[in-house]
Parts: C-alpha cells; sequence; structure tokens
C-alpha cells in the first residue's frame, strides 16, 4: 500500500534530502523513524533533492507498506514525530493511489531565498545578510531573461549527473516583503530591508536556485548588466555565473501535482 505524506524540515542538520555517506539526511532520517515504527526497512521518496542546510515546507513524499503491516495513518505520523527530531515536522499521511509517484509526477516546484541588509537576531539563521542594498528593479529585468524552457547548465553545480539541464521556468521575480516579528512584535524596520526572490520551474538542477540568486546579486550590485544572465544562459559555464550563495536561506516551498493525483 502507498502513502503519501507531507513535512517540513529545518536543514541546518542536515546534508541534504538524500541519503549519502558523510552525514546525517532528512531521507535517512525518516526512513530510520519508519523502520522503528514499522519492524520493516522502509525507501521513502520524496519530491526532489535539496542541498545542505537548505529548508523545505510541505515537501512531498511518498513510501510503501506491505499490506500484512496494520497501522492508521493518523497513529503512524504521531509516532513518526515522537521519534524524529524538532528540526522535522510530519504534517499528515494518507493512502495514496499505487501509482502516484512524489517526484515523477511533481508538475511544478517553488523555490523561495531570502536576504536582509539590516542586523536582525531573528532572522539571521534562515536569511542571507548583505551589507548594501541591491536594485530590485535590474534584478527583476535580469530575473525575466530566465523564464521560459532553457538549458541551464550555467547553474547546475559542476558534475552532476542529470540527463538533460533543460527546465521551464514560470516564475522568476524579487520582491520586498515585512517579517512577521517585525510586523507582531514591533522589531525596528526599513523599507526594504527584507527581500526575498521566488522561482518557480518544472524542475530544478542541482545549486540551480543558489546559483542563480549568486549571480542575480551581481547584477542588483551594478557589477553586471541585466543581459548578461541572458547571454549566459545562451552559452554561459558555471565558472562564468556568480558564486552559489549560503543554502541556509533556500526554501523549497511545495510541488504541484496534477488534477488525477489522489
Amino acid at each position: 500500500m502507498r502513502y503519501k505524506i507531507t513535512l517540513s524540515y529545518d536543514g541546518s542538520a542536515f546534508c541534504g534530502w538524500q541519503i549519502q555517506n558523510n552525514g546525517e539526511t532528512v531521507q535517512g532520517a525518516i526512513q530510520d523513524a519508519l523502520a522503528k515504527v514499522c519492524g520493516t526497512p522502509v525507501t521513502i521518496t520524496g519530491a526532489g533533492r535539496t542541498d545542505t542546510e537548505v529548508n523545505a515546507m510541505n515537501y512531498i513524499a511518498h513510501f510503501d507498506l506491505p499490506d500484512s503491516i496494520q497501522i492508521e495513518a493518523t497513529q503512524l505520523c504521531y509516532k513518526l514525530n515522537a521519534i524524529l527530531s524538532q528540526k522535522v515536522a510530519i504534517h499528515t499521511i494518507s493512502i495514496t493511489s499505487n501509482d502516484f509517484h512524489a517526484r515523477f509526477d511533481a508538475r511544478e516546484r517553488t523555490y523561495r531565498y531570502f536576504i536582509h541588509f539590516c542586523k536582525d537576531p531573528f532572522i539571521d539563521r534562515f536569511s542571507y545578510r548583505l551589507r548594501n542594498r541591491l536594485d530590485i528593479e535590474r534584478m527583476n529585468e535580469a530575473a525575466a531573461m530566465m523564464l521560459g524552457e532553457h538549458n541551464f547548465s550555467c547553474f547546475e553545480k559542476v558534475g552532476g549527473n542529470n540527463t538533460t539541464s533543460v527546465c521551464t521556468v514560470t516564475e522568476a521575480r524579487w520582491e520586498a516583503y515585512r517579517p512577521q516579528h517585525a510586523e507582531l512584535l514591533g522589531y525596528p524596520y526599513t523599507e526594504g530591508d527584507y527581500i526575498v526572490f521566488t522561482v518557480q520551474a518544472n524542475r530544478f538542477l542541482r545549486n540551480m536556485v543558489r546559483a542563480m540568486v549568486g549571480s542575480l546579486i551581481e547584477v542588483g550590485r551594478g557589477k553586471k548588466d541585466p543581459s548578461w544572465i541572458g547571454a549566459l544562459i545562451e552559452s554561459g559555464s558555471r565558472s562564468d555565473a556568480g558564486m552559489s550563495v549560503p543554502g541556509k536561506a533556500l526554501f523549497f516551498c511545495g510541488a504541484a501535482y496534477g488534477e488525477t493525483e489522489k
């Protein structure tokens, strides 16, 4: 029987989603917890990989259990939350169709990257601080060149094993926002102190969003013209693009599935 699971995690304690040999991963932590509850090894498949320290909210995954294991989904959710660390929260578990696939059935995925320009002890853990303001208009002009279907190998980590580097980006924009602790608790705030980049695509390559943001920062600082992004996508390599920004400020914000998903 196949189960669909929705969860969120703080990536600071993990070397990404996918199991690897050099540290703890989210996939490994959940599989260990499932094995303890179910008494048998369980493999869980996620909507996509996230890098070291990258966070996720409303992340979708699936796993299969033998019919011989009789446990209600609500009880399974409760027991997993009791075992897992505070860094991982299981929101829901439900029975789904046997052909549902958390990764291959996802039509679009959304990421957000957070940047702040003021000293703020309450947001530094999940946001990347820069000393000088960026030109958002220039960055949005450049980000518009990322829209559509392109080969994004210039933003892909060298050595990736993807069969193709072609992705279709449907949204890429920067905007200012006001965090809740400024809104609700009165933390001193100046318009433009906090900005966020939202990008949506059918698929993402390893390190892609962090390299995108690093390149757009070059534009925002005035070091590159917005048209540079278009030229980079057209014929550039990873070494031509900007730096990879820290993973702590990046959030996987959900995946969209077809109407037939049960």
